[in-house]
């Protein structure tokens, strides 16, 4: 896989007003970036990063469900060289639950629909200015589903596909994509997750590095590296040991 050099490059963060994306979009300026579109569902959320870095952040009114404003984002970020599909949600809820359909749906058109949309409209920006990379967030819960999260798992699962389809079909278009597959990190999406967790910042520095390393597939923080070896060596065996928490708690 292609390497991607951050210094000097455009790039565009879903999600970049908290968390992991507005790690990013501050990891993505210290390192030289030229312009980092941070898009969030309030742009006003973003106002102290423009006046930290000025014309460097181009704070862009983005809902990623929201088709509309989807296709408005990519007429108006037509120089993005590294697209970060950050945003994300995490609903929940026991399999049992009357609202899980409907927790299940808003998880897919977050982490799975949004991110495709994204991919979409951006690969032939990215393929007009000569390559690039896209980077889709996804998790470890993608890689073997853990039951205290279900229809979560499973979104992340379908990114995860998506991830690989899309390294194989752009590949000849000089477009390098990276799957990142974090643990837990703190955050308010983990907030009542009751395990050590990586900082966001952390998480950030190790996206960041194994983009311009070309590493396809990212784990950046401890617990990801422990879980994706794992996984690497026995899927079967991370199954097993995600059913065995539960029938402990």
């Amino acid at each position: 896989m292609s390497k991607t050099a951050i210094q000097g490059s455009v790039a565009l963060v879903t999600g970049a007003n908290r968390g992991i994306g507005r790690a990013i979009t501050e990891a993505l300026l210290e390192r030289g970036a030229d312009k980092v579109y941070a898009a969030a569902r309030k742009p006003a959320t973003l106002a102290d990063l423009r006046e930290r870095h000025g014309d460097r952040v181009v704070p862009l009114e983005l809902d990623v469900t929201d088709a509309a404003q989807v296709r408005a984002a990519a007429e108006s970020a037509g120089d993005v060289e590294v697209l970060i599909n950050n945003a994300g949600v995490a609903v929940g809820g026991d399999l049992a639950d009357d609202a899980i359909l409907e927790a299940a749906r808003t998880e897919m058109e977050v982490n799975y629909f949004a991110p495709l949309h994204l991919l979409q409209r951006f690969a032939p920006i990215l393929e007009s200015s000569g390559g690039g990379a896209v980077v889709n967030v996804a998790s470890v819960a993608g890689l073997s589903n853990f039951p205290f999260f279900p229809t979560y798992s499973a979104s992340k699962a379908a990114a995860h596909s998506l991830t690989q389809a899309a390294r194989a079909l752009l590949v000849d278009q000089n477009i390098a994509v990276h799957g990142v597959y974090p643990g837990p990190v703190d955050t308010d999406m983990s907030k009542d997750i009751e395990m050590d967790k990586a900082t966001p910042q952390d998480v950030a520095n190790a996206i960041l590095n194994g983009i311009e390393a070309g590493v396809p597939d990212i784990f950046p923080d401890a617990f990801a590296e422990g879980f994706g070896q794992q996984f690497q060596a026995s899927p079967k065996a991370s199954e097993e040991q995600l059913a065995a928490m539960v029938a402990q708690a």
